[in-house]
């Protein structure tokens, strides 16, 4: 996003004053916030022309003038969802907000046609058996099977082509033909795909050991093959860049219920008691930005999961950064999660 913040002004700023920030921002746009930024109104281009047709008072206050009711993309949606909604609106800027209607930023068309290709590798998980989703996986691996029109792995691969990645490596293990066939070396989507194989199940982190450690210039972003997601995957690289670690791992927030009583109690004393009280955790999402330096720590056909391999690292005195995931996530793992993606993942990312 654009630098946003020289654009506040409040709604008592007189026309005159918007004018001037409006002149000087060169994002041809003023955002009216109140004290809790909190987007009140927008003022652009067209909005001071017609002020100064109707021979309003420069003196006059900013939100006499302003657009009251102006198009925002929410703070969770994807750059394509934003892209449509300008596309189709003719809008050159889109404020973003959040829940609470606070602004956190401003997006504009010139920005996002102009970003910039990510060099970073990305590494996709996709050798698993799929066990939990037999009998569909007899026959076609778990990441090949179809939400919608599209197999998983396509709808992971188009998600990171749509953001500007271009460098693609997959790991194969169960039926690989499938796979291979079906993406080739990702010509049809403008991008370098190449792939490693595992003989036998390395775990989840065992197939870094596969990847040419020449290549590994850059830190990897790595995936489970079985995710749908509308993550940012640029503003998890910020965050990765921002915190320096050996790893950032995504996590997701999981709400567990306890379905009785809890009784807080000291010796033979009841000190107290909470009716089915909700507990919160972070849970692994399978997403991680890997540093080039841990990747080349793993060793050939060396098997290692990708928590046991964090675990080594943190043991070793290195950091591992954690990054929450607020955005759409769907481990599409059980028959059940199998049949939500049919229902929701179109929804999301439209």
């Amino acid at each position: 996003m654009k630098d946003w913040h020289s654009v506040l002004v409040s709604p008592n700023t007189s026309l005159n004053e918007a004018i001037a920030t409006l002149d000087k921002g060169a994002l041809r746009i003023v955002l009216v916030v109140d004290k809790q930024n909190k987007l009140l109104g927008t003022l652009t281009d067209g909005d001071v022309r017609r002020a100064l047709m109707a021979k309003a008072s420069l003196d006059k206050p900013v939100a006499e003038v302003m657009c009251d009711q102006p198009q925002v993309a929410r703070s969770e949606w994807t750059r394509d969802r934003i892209l449509s909604v300008m596309e189709r609106s003719e809008l050159l800027q889109l404020p973003v907000v959040d829940e609470n209607g606070c602004l956190v930023g401003l997006e504009t068309l010139h920005g996002l046609l102009e970003r910039n290709t990510i060099n970073n590798p990305v590494f996709l998980m996709a050798g698993g058996f799929g066990t939990r989703l037999r009998p569909l996986t007899y026959e076609c691996p778990k990441p090949m099977l179809k939400v919608g029109e599209k197999p998983i792995l396509e709808l992971i691969l188009e998600s990171f082509v749509a953001s500007g990645f271009h460098r693609f490596f997959i790991s194969t293990h169960y039926l690989p033909d499938q796979i291979r066939d079906y993406f080739g070396d990702g010509q049809r989507w403008g991008v370098s795909i190449q792939y490693v194989h595992e003989d036998e199940p390395l775990g989840t982190g065992g197939a870094l050991g596969l990847l040419p450690k020449s290549e590994l210039d850059l830190p990897i972003v790595m995936m489970n093959g079985d995710l749908l997601t509308t993550l940012d995957y640029r503003s998890l690289l910020d965050f990765h860049d921002q915190n320096p670690s050996v790893a950032t791992m995504c996590v997701r927030e999981f709400e567990y219920q306890v379905p009785y009583g809890v009784v807080q109690c000291k010796g033979d004393f009841v000190e107290g008691m909470t009716e089915k009280p909700i507990q919160k955790y972070f849970i692994n999402a399978g997403i991680y930005v890997v540093s080039p330096e841990l990747a080349a720590s793993v060793k050939e056909h060396q098997r290692v999961d990708m928590p046991t391999l964090l675990e080594n690292a943190m043991a070793r005195g290195d950091k591992v950064t954690m990054f929450p995931v607020h955005e759409y996530w769907l481990d599409v793992g059980r028959m059940n999660d199998f049949q939500r993606a049919q229902d929701e993942y179109a929804g999301e990312v439209s």
